[in-house]
């Protein structure tokens, strides 16, 4: 082989290799978690860990957050291209900025039920919706429970409580020490956090809202308008990846929590698996899940959903329950059949 045959033979060679290169190029999805990297996030960290996102073309990077407002915002800056939200944050923020150019939109439900819940100790003497009447609440202000407890006011009869602000590491200790009766908050963070301080679950009286006649949906997956409308493809092989990496972690919580530790190594690994298993029972797997499918919504239950979210948030225009969700790109019927079988 002479000189030049050679060459023109490596350069074909080399723009082969190029090309195959392009041709299987992962797609970058920056990807923003509702919180902190605690059990429930190994829903995102094992299909991750696993390369079930590689697999799928996507190159996704999953960032902690602080708070489903601040992933809404952040998707809707541009900063991610899709984030973990709470439903009721992504309706708040389309209601309060109806001019916004990039407002995110949900494309898979994921908690069908919200996990707000208030919590209060037994030796309160609070055990129903009812005994919070002249009670003193404490929450966060941007806390998801204490803005929907309008809604739970309502349903339950609740004429009137007074409402303490703190931070939200000091919410549990505050309740502990006696400053409130109650709290509100995620079921799955706030009993586990009780726990912590020397709390017996047993001691602990939680109403869940999903119980108390306060159907609102929770957290679901968001994308970037800008990115369903350029590479809808993307968002497809972002939840059928997602969706296979779901049903492992619902069906083995001690395998998945490995993900988290993995990203975080100072959690305490038993009492984040409890968390995930928490969260698989209250506000995953559950009856209305099975009932309306992992991963869909029923547009009456999101109609109802808006209308109450726009009166309890007192937002500047009313939610259009079509505008904050698109389920066009979920997968098929087969592939969302993540559900653990039911208890008995």
């Amino acid at each position: 082989m002479n000189k030049r045959h050679a060459l023109s033979t490596l350069a074909a060679l080399v723009s082969f290799a190029a090309l195959g290169s392009v041709a299987h190029a992962e797609t970058p999805i920056k990807f923003q978690l509702d919180w902190r990297f605690e059990g429930p996030s190994a829903l995102f960290l094992h299909p991750e860990a696993k390369g079930y996102f590689k697999a799928a073309g996507l190159d996704v990077t999953v960032d902690s957050g602080n708070g489903s407002g601040g992933t809404v915002t952040r998707v809707a800056s541009g900063s991610y291209d899709m984030g973990f939200a709470d439903m009721a944050a992504l309706m708040e923020f389309h209601a309060n900025n109806p001019d916004a150019p990039n407002k995110p939109v949900a494309v898979m439900m994921v908690y069908n039920n919200t996990p707000a819940a208030v919590m209060a100790l037994k030796k309160s003497g609070i055990t129903k919706p009812a005994d919070l009447n002249g009670k003193k609440l404490g929450a966060p202000v941007f806390d998801a429970g204490r803005k929907a407890f309008p809604i739970f006011q309502k349903a339950n009869n609740v004429t009137s409580v007074a409402w303490t602000s703190m931070d939200p590491p000091l919410r549990e200790t505050m309740l502990v020490r006696g400053d409130i009766d109650a709290i509100t908050g995620f079921g799955f963070t706030s009993l586990l956090n009780l726990e912590a301080r020397g709390v017996k679950a047993a001691d602990v009286v939680m109403m869940n809202y999903a119980d108390y006649g306060v159907k609102l949906y929770g957290n679901a997956i968001i994308a970037s308008p800008k990115l369903i409308k350029e590479n809808p493809a993307a968002v497809k092989a972002f939840l059928l990846a997602f969706s296979k990496g779901a049903k492992e972690v619902m069906a083995s919580p001690a395998v998945a929590i490995e993900s988290v530790k993995a990203r975080d190594g100072i959690v305490n690994v038993a009492l984040e698996t409890r968390r995930l298993q928490l969260a698989v029972d209250t506000v995953l797997a559950t009856p209305d899940a099975r009932k309306e499918g992992f991963g869909q919504v029923v547009p009456a239950r999101l109609a109802l959903m808006a209308s109450q979210v726009s009166d309890a948030y007192n937002t500047k225009a009313r939610i259009d329950p079509a505008a904050v969700w698109d389920g066009s790109m979920l997968p098929p019927a087969a592939a969302l059949n993540v559900l653990p079988p039911a208890k008995k």
